[in-house]
């Protein structure tokens, strides 16, 4: 049996009018999320949904780094882009319509001398221990993940 090894995560908000909140994460800098101005905001901000593709990438370089230093795995960059597509009847409140991504394309390119079998190895262990990643998977959103070679 093992032994949970829990960590807390925190984050604060205020509305700061309109569809605007300001986010404070430990002791960085508030930033502001927002709407473009097609969705009733100011364009002053990332809106969520872009932070949460924000953090599909980041968190994969994160488990990247930490898988490839347990595989002895070399590269010497990783670069991301993710596009995700949204159903805006499921945020006006239609029935039977998700509010949250219908679906999600996300690249992957490492620039490595690796072989090909040994990034797909990579690519399974960090989509299997991203919490992002698998927190859109948990949700029954559709991933559909390219990984290449630079």
């Amino acid at each position: 049996m093992t032994t949970k090894q829990l960590i807390q995560v925190e984050t604060s908000g205020k509305w700061t009018g309109g569809v605007q909140t300001e986010i404070d994460i430990r002791s960085f800098e508030p930033f502001i999320v927002d709407e473009p101005e097609n969705l009733g905001g100011k364009n002053e901000g990332p809106n969520p949904v872009e932070l949460v593709l924000a953090g599909l990438s980041s968190c994969t370089s994160v488990m990247i780094a930490l898988i490839a230093k347990e595989h002895k795995f070399s590269y010497e960059a990783a670069e991301f882009s993710n596009s995700g597509e949204l159903d805006l009847q499921g945020l006006a409140g239609v029935e039977g319509v998700s509010p949250h991504f219908q679906s999600v394309q996300f690249d992957v390119v490492l620039t490595t001398e690796e072989t090909e079998e040994r990034i797909e190895l990579l690519k399974q262990a960090v989509e299997k221990r991203c919490p992002v990643m698998n927190l859109l998977l948990d949700a029954n959103v559709p991933v559909q993940s390219t990984w290449t070679r630079k």
